[in-house]
């Protein structure tokens, strides 16, 4: 697990900005399969700052944890800035938290459902200082290489809104 250690710091920042703001955040995973919860959760004491959340990779994973009906999401294709936006307010509403944030991406290795190339992840956050997506293109078909990139970009769109808020 050398990216949590990695990430792990990136971590504790962004902890600090939750508690300091009395905030919380809930989080879907998508394509990063977990991992940016993971980090987040590798911060003792998470349960002050993060709600939940859940790995969104299949069309009934997005029903349940969205509660959303099929129609919400027509027009829309993974991978884009208002897929994952819908997603984000969606967990943010659904598990109460302040801050949603929501990553969706094409992770390569195999064809994305939308026709997205591998490689490409939006993550997406609303919140009470507004919504804020941030586009990866990493041009890459190594799938796990992409799982961390796409981490690293939703946490860092996550730190770099609360800093500014």
């Amino acid at each position: 697990m050398d990216l949590l250690h990695e990430l792990h710091p990136q971590a504790l920042r962004i902890a600090g900005l939750l508690r300091a703001r009395g905030e919380t955040v809930a989080v879907a995973d998508g394509a990063t399969g977990g991992l940016i919860a993971a980090t987040l959760l590798t911060v003792p004491g998470a349960l002050d700052f993060f709600v939940g959340g859940g790995v969104v990779y299949s069309f009934r994973a997005r029903d349940v944890l969205f509660d959303l009906p099929r129609d919400a999401y027509k027009g829309m294709r993974g991978a884009s800035e208002e897929y994952a936006m819908l997603q984000a307010r969606a967990i943010r509403d659904n598990f109460g938290a302040d801050w949603g944030l929501a990553e969706s991406g094409s992770v390569g290795g195999s064809n994305h459902p939308s026709g997205a190339p591998a490689g490409r992840s939006v993550a997406a956050l609303a919140g009470p200082g507004g919504e804020f997506t941030r586009l990866v293109e990493t041009a890459s078909d190594d799938r796990i290489a992409n799982m961390a990139a796409f981490t690293r970009n939703a946490l860092t769109l996550l730190e770099t809104t609360l800093v500014a808020a």
